[in-house]
């Protein structure tokens, strides 16, 4: 079956997919365009893993500053080249990130910044809840591990469910990006200012 022009241009406009990647996979898919956008997701995530461990020294900082002017944000979002941070669709993820800070409050961007001492706290606490709860000692380090999970889903930005959809991560939607854009992309760090807090 040979895939019409229009059906690539769409699914190029959909997923930002470069022309042969496109081309192959409406062919894999028989032209299913919906199938096509999903396997060109999956296997753009696969190739962000491997892009990871690559040197992301440029970037730009996002900003947000909401409509009341109580709430502003600063985040530091690192890139490989300036030309990237110039791209249209890595600035549109900067100015998300800032958002997404600003509405959900994260205290830090991923789990291996929270002090030992916090998570320590935390497990004590988780403890102490189960026990209350009347569970067995067996299960109880189960449990703990399940609901620290929760706390770093709450604390911690790459965790977090994205503020405008919550069916992927702040982690998804910057391996969603890599895909996309094609280079290592990381979120270094960020600022939030509330007025009163």
């Amino acid at each position: 079956m040979s895939v019409s022009t229009d059906l690539i241009k769409q699914l190029r406009a959909m997923t930002g997919a470069g022309m042969m990647d496109v081309k192959k996979t409406l062919d894999e898919t028989g032209g299913d365009l919906e199938k096509a956008a999903a396997l060109l997701r999956e296997r753009g995530i696969a190739k962000a893993s491997k892009k990871a461990d690559r040197a992301a020294k440029e970037g730009l900082v996002g900003s947000y500053v909401h409509h009341n002017g109580k709430i502003a944000v600063l985040v530091e979002v690192n890139c490989e080249t300036d030309f990237v941070a110039r791209n249209e669709g890595f600035q549109e993820l900067a100015r998300n990130l800032a958002i997404h800070i600003a509405m959900a409050n994260p205290q830090y961007v991923r789990r291996e910044e929270v002090p030992a001492d916090v998570v320590e706290a935390e497990r004590a606490v988780l403890r102490a809840q189960a026990r209350e709860e009347g569970k067995p000692e067996a299960i109880i380090e189960k449990m703990v591990e399940g609901r620290l999970s929760k706390f770093y889903s709450e604390a911690c930005l790459l965790d977090q469910p994205f503020v405008k959809d919550d069916k992927k991560t702040i982690d998804q939607l910057v391996k969603e990006s890599i895909a996309t854009i094609g280079e290592n992309i990381q979120v270094g760090r960020f600022a939030r200012i509330a007025v009163g807090e």
